[in-house]
């Protein structure tokens, strides 16, 4: 998996012999260079040769996922453990379900070639083609792993967009995008200090919240919109972010950080607590790098005192893994001929059984 954030490779080895119990044999990372990264954002803008630029950055993260498969086995060590398939997410470069497609950097055919091993890929097209967001589809996932048949339960992925599963008794499995979760932080601080986040969201804490440019950033329709509803760098940017103009260019750098941490927190607060409304005993548990920064955990708790917030670490899955797992999970349904949709998630008219293969 290489999300919205840009900021390189998750990759897990796992064992589906026990679909709802999987058992991950080892992890790996890969961070993107920072060429890489700048030539990933350039690509999610209007820009000159974008075709030729694609084909190449596909085939450039391709070989670079077969150097995380490679490593992921050498990391489980000796052991009868064939590998069914490589699920691949891709790297999203343009989210645009409302005119019917999402678009994910891979070759899948090279990363066969490259692995030796079945590839699956281009998870989202099945489900856009079929009146859907195409996101989120982690969810099912979710719902196979986490829900409890009596503990309303909530699982909130911070990658560089925010989406959040709804596991409420008696319920039927819902989830959408909630907004930015690391994207705009992630920004504005490679922007101002030239690192690539916030870590603990410690420069987020040097600053202080703007009331009228936080109000300025809720008012995107976004947050106003029914679910289904996915979101991506589409919506949610720097440039957007700069369009707010003075408040913006004449306020300290540190506190248009802490303002962006609140949007996160508000706009996830509020989701959270619209969809726990007449539950008691809600929990909560995040997912994804998001779940590593201290501030934003810390404004969850305060914003939602009645939410017992936590990572998926206490639910025995390290929040660093579970969207790597996820798309595993994913490419395990697609070899067993499952749905790998929630319709009610994505708005599809049907569950459909999600990604291409390519054969070695």
């Amino acid at each position: 998996m290489s999300g919205t954030s840009l900021d390189g490779i998750d990759g897990v080895l796992a064992d589906f012999s026990q679909p709802a119990r999987p058992v991950v044999l080892a992890q790996a990372q890969r961070p993107f260079s920072v060429d890489l990264r700048s030539d990933l954002l350039d690509l999610t803008h209007p820009g000159v040769n974008e075709l030729e630029r694609a084909a190449r950055l596909s085939q450039t993260l391709s070989t670079l996922y077969a150097e995380v498969v490679h490593e992921l086995v050498q990391r489980a060590g000796p052991g009868d453990f064939p590998v069914a398939a490589v699920g691949c997410h891709g790297q999203t470069v343009r989210h645009r379900p409302e005119q019917g497609f999402s678009l994910q950097l891979v070759n899948g055919a090279l990363l066969a070639e490259l692995t030796g091993m079945a590839v699956i890929t281009d998870f989202r097209s099945g489900d856009i083609a079929a009146g859907g967001q195409g996101a989120p589809l982690v969810p099912a996932f979710h719902d196979a792993l986490f829900r409890h048949a009596s503990i309303p339960r909530l699982i909130l992925n911070l990658g560089g967009i925010a989406n959040l599963t709804l596991l409420l008794p008696g319920q039927v499995t819902r989830g959408h995008d909630t907004g930015p979760a690391n994207l705009l932080m992630d920004g504005w601080i490679g922007r101002c200090l030239g690192q690539a986040f916030d870590r603990g969201g410690d420069w987020a804490a040097q600053g202080r919240c703007h009331p009228a440019l936080l109000e300025s950033l809720l008012a995107h329709p976004f947050f106003q919109r029914s679910a289904p509803k996915s979101t991506g760098r589409e919506d949610f940017s720097l440039e957007w972010l700069e369009s707010r103009g003075a408040w913006v260019s004449s306020l300290p750098p540190e506190d248009v950080q802490a303002t962006l941490l609140e949007l996160t927190a508000r706009s996830v607060a509020e989701a959270v607590q619209t969809a726990c409304r007449g539950y008691e005993g809600a929990e909560l548990y995040l997912c994804g790098g998001g779940a590593l920064n201290v501030q934003l955990t810390k404004r969850l708790r305060t914003l939602m005192p009645e939410v017992r917030v936590g990572r998926t670490d206490d639910l025995g899955v390290p929040a660093q893994q579970v969207e790597a797992l996820a798309f595993a999970w994913l490419a395990w349904a697609r070899v067993q001929g499952k749905a790998g949709n929630l319709p009610e998630v994505t708005g599809a008219r049907h569950g459909v059984v999600l990604g291409a293969l390519y054969s070695p």
